[in-house]
């Protein structure tokens, strides 16, 4: 009988202690290879202690952005396919994942924006391949705008843009919005989340429950969410996206149940070089569920 050998777990001294349930190798290795590193910024005199993993070589670096309340372990199984012959980067963005989040510094989309600017000054500082899942593609399309000097081509998957800001936003405050994210730090809302966002109900497991609420557990976590909803988080893009000039590649998974199928073809239509890829038998996660797949259409793509 074939016992499963399973890689020494090390974790960094930061990752909560909740990771040392994780049986999935793909998640299991790339929480062994975050790193936190101090970013200096505009936004405070205190350094951000800002994590990442970065993996391969190339000339052109590729810089993954996760979605709404994750972190960069939703590319544990599509960060390894692509680094396999490029520089590929994946960062917590400000208020999100590990990054510190600090008293003095609110999260909202300009501070956000910001930040990945230092980070990116910091460690890449050339014209790079900017990827944005859900809500961190519609911080991709935000930096792109701000910055389009700096982004080579731009890949969005099932991402966030088209929709405006919600208005309970505006009614997050004391102590309703802390009962809101205590309701969203709640397991049983978690799993029923992960479990909607999954096309495969096979994959919704101890392992995907784990490394979708894991960063629940740093410090400020639920400061950190009550600012950015009250920020108002990210707006519509509709009416910028046709001075998006670089070469995009919008992919979507068919059965999205998160933010819905419609988005997919009005990017299409808004962002003028543009190509739409649909993935079928899959759901908000094309990064989890179709990770080859997906790095297929990207590695064409470039």
């Amino acid at each position: 009988m074939l016992i499963q050998q399973f890689p020494q777990k090390n974790f960094p001294d930061f990752i909560p202690n909740e990771a040392d349930q994780l049986t999935e190798i793909s998640a299991i290795n790339l929480l062994k290879n975050i790193k936190r590193q101090p970013i200096l910024t505009p936004l405070t005199n205190q350094e951000i202690l800002t994590s990442f993993v970065q993996q391969g070589e190339g000339e052109t670096p590729i810089l993954l952005l996760h979605g709404f309340d994750s972190s960069v372990i939703e590319f544990r199984k599509l960060l390894p396919l692509l680094a396999q012959k490029n520089q590929v980067w994946g960062v917590d963005l400000l208020g999100f994942g590990f990054t510190d989040r600090l008293e003095n510094v609110e999260i909202n989309a300009s501070s956000i924006k910001t930040h990945l600017y230092s980070f990116w000054q910091k460690y890449m500082n050339k014209p790079i391949i900017l990827i944005g899942t859900s809500m961190g593609g519609a911080t991709a399309i935000d930096f792109t705008l701000t910055y389009p000097e700096l982004v080579k081509k731009l890949v969005l998957i099932d991402s966030a843009g088209l929709a405006n800001p919600p208005i309970m936003g505006k009614l997050m405050f004391p102590p309703f919005d802390y009962l809101a994210t205590q309701f969203l730090a709640s397991r049983k809302v978690r799993k029923a989340i992960i479990n909607r966002a999954y096309y495969n109900k096979k994959l919704v497991d101890i392992n995907a429950e784990i490394c979708g609420s894991i960063h629940l557990q740093m410090p400020n976590w639920n400061k950190s969410l009550i600012s950015f909803t009250k920020g108002g988080g990210y707006g519509n893009f509709a009416k910028d996206l046709p001075k998006i000039e670089q070469e995009t590649l919008i992919i979507w998974g068919e059965s999205d149940k998160i933010v819905g199928t419609k988005s997919a073809t009005k990017f299409k239509k808004l962002i003028k070089n543009s190509r739409l890829i649909w993935l079928k038998d899959c759901g908000h996660f094309p990064q989890i569920e179709k990770a080859e797949e997906l790095n297929n259409a990207i590695i064409n793509y470039f």
